[in-house]
């Protein structure tokens, strides 16, 4: 292998890169217009969800806990309604996500302590906004409870914890708000950082549609510095975007890193190499761009949605699912990330995954230069 034909070759792809300025916009700009569209798309925070309260107590007791589960910025208050029909049309004219309905003996059962009989009607086609309200009512219920309780019991002697046989306390680590974006957008640069792959892809497929690729089949460039000399600018865009796409998430998006920044580098660089080499399987096998791109799409960025773990948990999958998932680069350069950024863990926790995105690069660089044809179809 000869570095100095690997280093001609990427020099002339580098001036394709610079001059086609299509190119140029897909591996530069479009994973930061990527990640700003899907972290706004996926990881909206839950606010202002709008109920209807149905208060058939209509006592001081039942008021008084209508204004404390709407207290704040989380549950808003849009309507008071007088009938069940009303609560029906509400919800299925979309106007509200949920509904409070408060039973007639509500205050007489919660001061002799036989408990809170209210109930919460959601909208099951919008299930997030409402099991937000059914977790927003409970925990504000529970504080009303120790506040109209409090006299009473203190006048038997009694606290309020006495009621609950179960301390029960929850602590959030790394994410202690548990906020959306801060465990979802370290994923997502899995995905984004993906796009230096479909680019090399394109080009491959581009170059045999268009019979560009004729000086070079008919050099002596051997396959392997033909496709690793394609390679190598787009690694080089691509470590570009590992210096500016978790700056942002970390000054826009304000999701902390807590990690080494050198070692995140170092490791982005594995996953860039391993993404990279199974985009050009895909420049190798497809002879036309439209082809490629779909391709693509369909061995990329669909798995790296639905099954490399950002979304939904490889835990859970099936056991096909998860052994599919093991051979994809995002799965584990998700792990990574979401190690540097949150948990701030080092390569004795992370190399196993760095191992397998370069067990990955090289299988997918040989697999590339063995089917890679150096001559004309």
């Amino acid at each position: 292998m000869s570095f100095r034909t690997i280093a001609a070759v990427t020099r002339k792809e580098i001036h394709h890169i610079l001059r086609d300025r299509a190119t140029f916009i897909l591996v530069l700009l479009a994973p930061t217009i990527l990640l700003f569209l899907m972290a706004y798309a996926v990881t909206t925070d839950i606010s202002r969800v709008p109920i209807a309260v149905l208060d058939m107590d209509q006592s001081s007791l039942s008021r008084q806990f209508v204004e404390r589960i709407t207290a704040g910025e989380d549950l808003e208050l849009a309507a008071r309604v007088w009938s069940m029909d009303e609560v029906e049309s509400l919800l299925q004219q979309g106007k509200v996500k949920a509904a409070v309905v408060i039973d007639p003996s509500f205050s007489s059962d919660l001061l002799a302590m036989k408990g809170m009989p209210v109930l919460i009607i959601i909208d099951g086609t919008e299930p997030e906004s409402g099991a937000f309200a059914v977790e927003h009512v409970g925990w504000r219920a529970e504080e009303f409870i120790y506040a109209a309780l409090a006299e009473q019991l203190q006048s038997m002697g009694l606290s309020a914890e006495s009621l609950q046989p179960v301390d029960l306390r929850v602590r959030a680590w790394y994410n202690p708000g548990l906020k959306p974006r801060v465990d979802v957008i370290p994923g997502l640069l899995s995905m984004v950082m993906g796009f230096p792959a479909l680019s090399v892809a394109l080009t491959l497929a581009h170059e045999r549609e268009h019979g560009t690729l004729e000086q070079l089949l008919a050099s002596p460039v051997k396959r392997t510095e033909l496709l690793i000399g394609k390679m190598l600018p787009y690694v080089l865009v691509g470590m570009a975007n590992v210096l500016f796409l978790p700056l942002l998430a970390v000054l826009w998006f304000k999701v902390p890193f807590n990690g080494n920044f050198l070692l995140f580098f170092v490791l982005s660089a594995v996953f860039l190499f391993s993404i990279l080499s199974l985009g050009v399987v895909v420049g190798v096998f497809m002879r036309t761009q439209a082809a490629a791109l779909a391709l693509s799409f369909l061995l990329i960025f669909f798995p790296g949605f639905f099954m490399t773990g950002i979304f939904f948990p490889i835990a859970s999958m099936p056991e096909m699912m998860r052994m599919e998932a093991l051979g994809l680069p995002g799965t584990h350069y998700a792990i990574i990330t979401r190690g540097s950024f949150l948990t701030a863990v080092g390569l004795d926790v992370l190399w196993p995954y760095v191992v397998m995105m370069a067990f990955l690069g090289v299988a997918f660089t040989s697999i590339a230069a063995f089917f890679f044809k150096k001559r004309l179809a």
